[in-house]
This record gives structure tokens, C-alpha cells and sequence, in this order.
């Protein structure tokens, strides 16, 4: 019996992009920190999830989720979304396989394959503390720059200058406080401008976690499990983080 059959719960993989409180009040669900290897057949084999919703990974400290950890989910009948950070560049990765892709983000890494994955990166706080995060994503400041531009605050030079200088940082230091200080601005006009933070992860992941009973309810998700195949590779994977390779042959 496929876990979808049994219609368990929905599992959340969030992190920095979204306050627990906030995507609880969005949708009742199973949170999880943010994911890595081997976590998604770790977390069906603990709860029987008929779908997860991936927002954020992991990919310093852990390794990050394997594409091929997805597609086993998959093929199991787990409806398998993605929006936002991590989850976006799976999504815009593994859509043809059967993965869902949810919000602008997504559409954006599904329309321009070679979009750097730092765009959505951030650093972020413990997790005893909720992963709270200490930088800004890539996409999130440029999005609040042409915000910035279209409110009149910002010309489209000085919106381009600081494009420039937030693709030029690295995914640790990049913040709004940070970028418009280098730019010459001051105390009071970087306050005013940060009123307009322009959250688009967090906004997509909002979005995500609304629709996704419906997504989990409407989507067919078919069984290929003569299609998905334990490569070698996937299974030293597993091996290297001490997971039990016989659970990705019982379930």
C-alpha cells in the first residue's frame, strides 16, 4: 500500500525562509528541519506522508538532498512539492519526473536552467533558535530593487548598480543593509528603503504550503518503480551517512 493510500500527514522540510509560526498558520502539517541526504526516506519510513512540501535544504554542513532520494519518494506514491529555496531548484529540476514546482522562484529556475543555486542561498541561525536568518537571498534583493525602482525610491541605473554589487557578494554576506551601505547610502534613507523588502521565497512558500492539501488530493502520482533504480552511487551515499540501505527496498 503506497503512502499516499493510507493518507497520512503532509511533511514540511523549513528553515530560514519562512517563521514556524507563520507556515503553521498557513497549513497544519509535520515540520521538519531543513532537508539533506537521506532525510526524505528517513521521514517516510517515521510518519507515511501522502505528500512533503521541500522549502529548505541544507548544503554546508550536510550534503544536500539527492535528486535520486526524491524520485524514490516518488515512486513510492509520496506527492513530492518544492517551492522557494531548495525546493525551488529540485522542482525546476525533477518536473518532468513528477516533482511539483510551486511559485515564481520555481518558474524561474525551470525557465533559466543555468541560474546560479546561490541565488536563494542565505546563512541562518541555529536551530535551537528556529534558523533565523542573518543574510538576504539574491533573488529576494532583487526583487525588492525593482520594487524599489517601480515606488520611484530608486532610478533604473541605481537599480542595476545595485544588482551588481549583491551578484558581486558572496551568499554570507549579502544583505540590503550591507549592499546599500557600500553604495553611499545612509542610516535613514537604508531604513526607509528597507520598509519595502520585497520576501519572494518567503511569499512562494506561503503559497506553497496553502495549496498544497489540494496538490496532495489532485495530483496522480504514478508508480514507476520499475523506473527507479538504486545506483551505486546513491547507495554509497546512504552508506556514507549510516542510513540502512534495505529501506529503500521496503516500504
Amino acid at each position: 500500500m503506497s503512502a499516499a493510500d493510507q493518507a497520512g500527514p503532509i511533511l514540511v522540510f523549513l528553515g530560514p525562509t519562512l517563521r514556524l509560526p507563520e507556515a503553521q498558520a498557513a497549513l497544519d502539517a509535520v515540520y521538519l528541519q531543513p532537508v539533506a541526504q537521506g532525510d526524505i526516506l528517513l521521514a517516510a519510513h517515521a510518519f507515511r506522508p501522502r505528500a512533503m512540501v521541500i522549502i529548505d535544504g541544507q548544503f554546508e554542513d550536510r550534503p544536500s538532498v539527492r535528486h535520486k532520494e526524491i524520485l524514490w519518494a516518488l515512486a513510492q506514491g509520496i506527492v513530492v512539492i518544492g517551492a522557494a529555496s531548495m525546493g525551488a531548484l529540485r522542482a525546476a529540476e525533477l518536473g518532468p519526473y513528477g516533482m511539483i514546482g510551486v511559485g515564481l522562484i520555481f518558474r524561474w529556475y525551470r525557465r533559466w536552467v543555468l541560474t546560479p543555486d546561490d541565488a536563494v542561498a542565505v546563512q541562518s541561525g541555529p536551530a535551537e533558535l528556529g534558523f533565523p536568518p542573518v543574510t538576504d537571498a539574491l533573488i529576494d534583493l532583487q526583487r525588492t530593487f525593482s520594487h524599489l525602482m517601480r515606488l520611484g525610491h530608486i532610478s533604473a541605473a541605481q537599480r542595476d548598480s545595485l544588482t551588481a554589487t549583491a551578484r558581486r557578494m558572496n551568499f554570507r554576506d549579502r544583505s540590503i543593509d550591507r549592499i546599500l551601505r557600500s553604495e553611499g547610502w545612509g542610516r535613514e534613507e537604508i531604513g526607509r528603503l528597507r520598509q519595502q523588502f520585497v520576501r519572494q521565497k518567503g511569499l512562494d512558500a506561503l503559497l506553497a504550503l496553502k495549496i498544497a492539501p489540494r496538490l496532495s488530493s489532485e495530483s496522480i502520482v504514478h508508480h514507476p518503480t520499475e523506473a527507479w533504480v538504486a545506483t551505486n552511487t546513491f547507495i554509497r551515499d546512504l552508506q556514507a551517512t549510516n542510513i540502512d540501505i534495505d529501506l529503500i527496498n521496503y516500504y
